[in-house]
Parts: structure tokens; sequence; C-alpha cells
């Protein structure tokens, strides 16, 4: 009989403990939702005109951020555009500075050419001028010419002025070349001139 008596008196202990905590819990949560509760209360509160006001602030920050992002685009496209005249207006200055030596050059072949009497002399300085402005055009430049007398005729490159039929001509092939033409790298900037023979018909 002691022995049930005492497991009765634990049992009933665990219970009592039980129903402790859960009364403690069942107080916190309504605790929690009294403040939860409160806090929307206090968001229930705002007046009309806080409301306004905070709208208007919202507004106005938007706006300010809107100008300035404007204000940023408007200088970064007056930079690009500073820059693109810049690059356009000063695209031609590196070529024109590596033409100055030649032009020196062929200002001291015309001065020794008035005092000359060899012309052999001032045609060899001519062509050395010439040697090395090509050169330098094709090699810092990527200034390519195409176009010699045997080449096989090709519409894409050459302009035929004429046309002359000949019995050996196995295909069109240019006879004589007028104008050299020449490519910047692989972009052609001006077509050959050229005559053209083709196979008698």
């Amino acid at each position: 009989m002691a022995e049930e008596k005492t497991e009765n008196q634990t049992e009933e202990k665990a219970t009592s403990q039980e129903e402790a905590a859960a009364d403690s819990q069942t107080a916190e949560n309504a605790q929690s939702a009294d403040a939860a509760a409160e806090k929307s209360e206090e968001k229930k509160e705002l007046t009309p005109e806080e409301k306004i006001a905070a709208l208007e602030k919202e507004n106005a920050d938007l706006k300010d951020q809107l100008l300035r992002r404007a204000a940023d685009f408007d200088n970064y496209r007056k930079r690009m555009m500073k820059e693109k005249q810049e690059t356009f207006d000063y695209a031609t200055a590196n070529l024109l500075g590596d033409l100055l030596d030649s032009l020196d050059n062929f200002d001291r072949t015309l001065e020794a050419g008035a005092t000359a009497k060899d012309v052999k002399s001032v045609v060899d300085g001519i062509k050395m001028i010439n040697k090395g402005l090509v050169k330098m055009l094709e090699d810092k430049y990527g200034l390519v010419s195409f176009g010699k007398e045997g080449d096989e005729f090709n519409p894409d490159e050459h302009e035929a002025i004429g046309r002359t039929e000949d019995e050996k001509a196995k295909k069109e092939t240019l006879m004589q070349v007028y104008l050299k033409g020449y490519k910047l790298k692989e972009k052609i900037i001006r077509h050959a001139k050229v005559m053209v023979k083709v196979p008698k018909a």
C-alpha cells in the first residue's frame, strides 16, 4: 500500500509540473500575442496626415535619387562624346607625324635635285624615300598594296577599266595595272584600276 501511495504521489507531482509548464507557455504566448497586437495597433494609429507626410518624404527621396542618376548619366554621356570627338580629331596625328620624315626627305631631295648634275642620283633618292614610306605604312599601319600584271582578275579587288581578248589566255588576268589597290589590314580602301586580258570567245 505504501508503494502504491508513493507512485500516486509521484504521478501527481509530474502531472502538476506539466500543467505548470503548460500554463507558463500559454502565458508567454499570450504576452507575444499582446505585443504583436500592440505593434499592429501602433501601425494602425498613424493619422492620415502622418501617412501623407511619410509618402511625401519617400517621394522626395526617390526624386532626389532619380535626379542624381540622371545627372551622372548626362555627365557620362558628355564625357563619352568628348572622348569620341578627340579620338576623331587626333586619329591621324600619329600617321601625319610619321609622314613628316618622308616629307623632310622629299624636301632635301628637291633641294639636291636643283643643283644635281646626275639625274640618276635624284631618282635613287626618290626610290629610297618611296621604299621607306611604303615599309613604314605596311609595318606600322597594316597598309598592303595589291594588283600586279599577271594576277588573276578578282572583281572584289579589281576595277576593270577595259578588256582585251587574247587567244592564249585561259582565264581573266591583269594585263596592265593603272593604279595599284590598297587594303588596310583586311579592308579594301581602294580598288586596283586594271586592264583585263580575257580568253577569246
